[in-house]
């Protein structure tokens, strides 16, 4: 290996710098002002991670140096997590002001902050499962904030029994990888996937282990209810929580996607996970009236559709797909305030007409059609072809329905060339492998996605009809998982909570079951 010049040792240090700040703001908050110098901090993390991706651009920094791995996924992940970090901490000063325990909340985001920045740039296996489970306990006090709402506590607890299945998971894999690859170095495992195409039956089973953490850590059901009960923390930890923490399981699913993709069985078994979890959360999240508790399924239904993608082996499109998300979870976090003067705003305008399911059917076909013949003459007829072309034929249809006009027909033109645009950037910047088995899986995400169109089409066309009768109790009860897997929990590990939160508390317990 050539000795780094200082270009690439100036980038080097300053992927290290946003750790450091931010061990930095969570050793120098202080009682009386917690926040000073906080946001000063996050900015120049933001600043630092800025320089690594203009390094990785450019073609100075390093892929790989000591423990850190500075590719395309660490380049894109470190600025998107200071970015994250950045505006959570101004918004938290501002929307906490006044309020006790602003020292320990100071302390724990930047805690969270430092730990999920050494997970996105780490090349060591060993050392991203620590700070997985490092970014978990860092979390769990924010979840606290407020001691004394029960409902707060039991979403606590439930995400600390899930996270610590999820790290006994991924323990157990890396352990397999151990005994068979001999490090748990990321490019040494690249490398001994690469080199043994038919693996032994060990290493299918750290592959399914790696699954079943990733599924645990991103709220797939059934494991799934402190996701939506979590709205108890304040806004900003929501924010953190949905922008940020919960795409971890995708990230690892990246960092170790040629093991994954190697394995028929565990790219099965995310598939069912990930593509029940997204058809599910996607219904049940039209029964919703609260805006942050939709806004929690719908983060299932999307870490379910990123899961999906890995599973695909269409892994750009996951790491796009975690980009864009967590920039639009955390502005609609943070703009909830608006939700009531929203509603206003509805509730005075009219209210447009159904649009007859033929008429978006129609509009879905004729989309798909023209997309399809899109994706051929730019040469994108790929094995993504089929999945891509059906979600975004259904995702433009029922606004091409309700207004078929010149204006509608553009602006769908538009995101359509932005969403080839990024696949097609994505696509030049992650090279993984795919797996034998992806074209059969594309045919079975197509015929689900369709399904999920029409029945959400009738819903809207006959909110009142027999289907809606059927379907609207259990989807209003989440389909009754989380109660389920509620009592198993309490069983495992009962809740012992604060004595400030025990009035009261079978009422919160109730309600946080509701959600």
């Amino acid at each position: 290996m050539d000795t780094p010049t200082w270009a690439s040792a100036s980038v080097t240090a300053a992927a290290l710098g946003p750790s450091v700040l931010y061990v930095t703001g969570a050793f120098t908050a202080r009682r009386g002002d917690a926040f000073r110098g906080a946001v000063p901090l996050a900015g120049g993390a933001l600043a630092l991670a800025l320089a690594v991706l203009v390094g990785r651009c450019l073609g100075v920094a390093p892929v790989a140096a000591g423990w850190l791995r500075l590719d395309a996924v660490g380049a894109a992940m470190l600025p998107l997590v200071t970015l994250l970090g950045l505006v959570i901490v101004r918004f938290s000063r501002t929307a906490l002001a006044g309020e006790p325990g602003l020292q320990r909340y100071v302390r724990s985001l930047f805690a969270a902050l430092a730990a999920v920045s050494v997970l996105v740039t780490t090349r060591h296996l060993g050392v991203l499962a620590a700070a997985g489970t490092a970014t978990s306990l860092a979390l769990h006090p924010l979840l606290t904030f407020y001691a004394a709402r029960t409902a707060a506590q039991v979403a606590a607890h439930k995400k600390f029994l899930v996270s610590r299945l999820a790290d006994a998971c991924l323990v157990g894999a890396l352990l397999l990888v151990r005994a068979h690859v001999g490090s748990l170095d990321l490019d040494a495992l690249d490398a001994w996937c690469a080199a043994h195409p038919s693996m032994p039956t060990a290493m299918h089973v750290a592959a399914a282990l790696l699954v079943a953490g990733a599924a645990l850590k991103s709220a797939q059901l059934p494991f799934h209810g402190w996701l939506a009960q979590v709205m108890e923390a304040p806004t900003p930890v929501s924010a953190l929580l949905h922008a940020g923490v919960v795409n971890l399981g995708g990230l690892l699913l990246l960092r170790t996607a040629p093991l994954v993709a190697r394995s028929p069985g565990a790219q099965g078994l995310l598939l069912a996970v990930s593509l029940g979890t997204t058809v599910a959360a996607a219904l049940v999240m039209t029964t919703r009236v609260s805006v942050k508790v939709a806004l929690a399924w719908s983060t299932c239904a999307q870490m379910g559709m990123m899961l999906v993608q890995c599973a695909l082996g269409a892994w750009h499109l996951a790491l796009l797909h975690l980009v864009a998300h967590s920039l639009y979870k955390a502005h609609a976090f943070l703009s909830a305030g608006r939700a009531v003067d929203d509603w206003w705003v509805r509730a005075l305008s009219a209210r447009p007409r159904p649009v007859h399911p033929a008429r978006v059917g129609a509009a879905a076909l004729a989309t798909l059609a023209v997309l399809a013949a899109a994706l051929r003459a730019t040469g994108s007829h790929d094995v993504f072809a089929a999945p891509l072309a059906v979600v975004l034929a259904l995702s433009l249809a029922p606004s091409l329905a309700r207004s078929p006009s010149l204006p509608s027909v553009l602006r769908a033109a538009v995101v359509t060339a932005l969403y080839l645009a990024g696949h097609a950037a994505a696509r030049k910047l992650v090279s993984l492998p795919v797996g034998d088995a992806a074209g059969a899986r594309s045919i079975v995400v197509a015929g689900a996605l369709g399904l999920l169109f029409a029945a959400q089409t009738w819903l809207q066309w006959r909110p009142a009809g027999a289907l809606a009768a059927v379907l609207h109790g259990p989807l209003f009860a989440g389909l009754h998982l989380d109660e389920l897997f509620t009592r198993w929990t309490f069983w495992c590990w009962p809740l012992r909570l604060p004595k400030r939160s025990a009035v009261g508390g079978g009422a919160a317990l109730v309600g946080a079951q509701e959600a």
